[in-house]
């Protein structure tokens, strides 16, 4: 198997935050147009069955893998116990369909899907209550490790993780079990220095997105403080190659670092305005590309 896959999430298409985005697009389209634009397999959404079975046979006709698939822990509310028995039935598709990373946030508080609330108004984490936290998180990887499985913390904006201090924090309090998803366009939304992040945290990438974003839009949402899903409809996020992140810095440390596993590319998008097909293919170009210079591929 190649050390480096190129892969998609499906919210080109159709958007899990809000449904009604690429609401008329049968999941049958997705793969078919997933694979047509060159990507090897596709992370999970809303419109793929939650039954090993049934999973894989949609995805068999067209030749895709099972990425991983988004799990929302409520880690500030509930023990690491009740967080692995809750994961349970999530981490036995994964394991079913061939995944080895699961895309993990907690969002006990978050405010990503309000289309009301500014993303100023999102929660954080009091500084005595990251250890807590970072422990409750490793507890989980560890179950998670055990059964073959990585966990791979994704930062997001509106949630307890978004900004760089606050995944510094996070590696700081949690094990080595606690994989870093890194996602170029969720850091550069939140004002990181995505390459500075990344080389520092190198050795903990186990899963990648990679997204970009339109500066133009990003200084005008921040501006007007806007919710996450108001951004989103803006177009402050794009496919890789399509806005301001420095893909071949980054391709260069994960290749450095020796990286293996996914590269995703992901842009929530309105399917009415960016036409999928299209920007798969620009998505899928541009990252085999600098993937491709930098010696990962």
């Amino acid at each position: 198997m190649a050390r480096i896959r190129i892969g998609i999430n499906p919210l080109t298409w159709t958007n899990d935050d809000m449904p009604e985005l690429g609401a008329e697009t049968p999941l049958e389209t997705c793969l078919k147009e997933a694979k047509e634009a060159g990507y090897q397999g596709m992370e999970l959404g809303n419109k793929f069955p939650r039954q090993s079975a049934a999973l894989l046979a949609a995805l068999k006709p067209f030749g895709l893998a099972v990425v991983s698939g988004w799990y929302s822990s409520e880690l500030e509310r509930r023990s690491a116990d009740e967080e692995i028995k809750a994961v349970q039935a999530h981490l036995t598709l994964l394991k079913d369909t061939g995944a080895t990373a699961m895309v993990f946030a907690d969002t006990t508080r978050a405010i990503h899907g309000d289309r009301k609330k500014p993303l100023s108004q999102r929660p954080k984490l009091a500084a005595g209550d990251w250890p807590k936290f970072g422990a409750a998180v490793s507890a989980v990887a560890a179950h998670l490790a055990s059964k073959g499985m990585k966990l791979a913390y994704h930062h997001h904006m509106g949630t307890v993780v978004e900004t760089e201090a606050e995944v510094d924090l996070l590696m700081k309090h949690t094990t080595p079990d606690v994989g870093l998803l890194l996602d170029t366009g969720h850091l550069t939304f939140a004002g990181a220095d995505v390459v500075g992040l990344a080389r520092r945290h190198a050795k903990r990438i186990a899963h990648v997105h990679l997204k970009d974003v339109r500066k133009k839009v990003l200084d005008e949402v921040k501006a007007k403080d806007l919710p996450f899903l108001e951004a989103v409809l803006k177009g402050v996020y794009t496919v890789p190659g399509d806005g301001c992140v420095d893909y071949p810095a980054v391709m260069k440390v994960l290749a450095e670092s020796g990286y293996q596993g996914w590269l995703v590319v992901e842009a929530e998008q309105d399917p009415k305005v960016a036409h999928p097909l299209t920007y798969a293919k620009m998505g899928f170009d541009y990252a085999k590309k600098t993937a491709t210079a930098a010696g990962l591929l």
